[in-house]
């Protein structure tokens, strides 16, 4: 189950920095919190970037504490919603996206900045996911 969550979260860290840039700070805030020991112990080598801290902890997951453990597994929860609300997105705003974002780049809020730019255009079923999700 740990190695599990570990996991999670590399893969998570990994999906979120390509996505949106608050989302990994507050990821990477929840685990540099909670794991604190075992990264200053561990991982205080290790090049930040690409995964490596967090493989540096899954490499350590037989020596975390509980509140690292559970400092991953709350990074894990909060990815799964954020993936849920960009999938949310994804689905209820695509011809929009499509219709008004096509050729805007993926990253740094920017397709989300697309919609907003275009909202008195958008659909009502793109506009309701927006608010849903708390993104207007």
């Amino acid at each position: 189950m740990k190695k599990r969550v570990i996991l999670l979260a590399v893969v998570a860290m990994f999906f979120v920095s390509v996505s949106s840039a608050w989302a990994v700070e507050d990821l990477v805030e929840t685990v540099v919190k909670g794991c604190e020991k075992e990264l200053t112990s561990y991982c205080k080598d290790v090049t930040p970037g690409e995964g490596r801290i967090l493989a540096c902890l899954y490499a350590h997951s037989d020596k975390l504490t509980g509140q690292c453990e559970y400092a991953l597994y709350d990074a894990a929860v909060q990815l799964e919603r954020f993936v849920a609300a960009l999938s949310y997105i994804a689905n209820e705003c695509d011809t929009d996206l499509e219709k008004f974002c096509a050729e805007v780049a993926v990253g740094e809020g920017r397709v989300l900045k697309c919609l907003d730019e275009n909202s008195s255009k958008i659909s009502a079923r793109c506009t309701q996911a927006l608010k849903d999700v708390g993104a207007k």
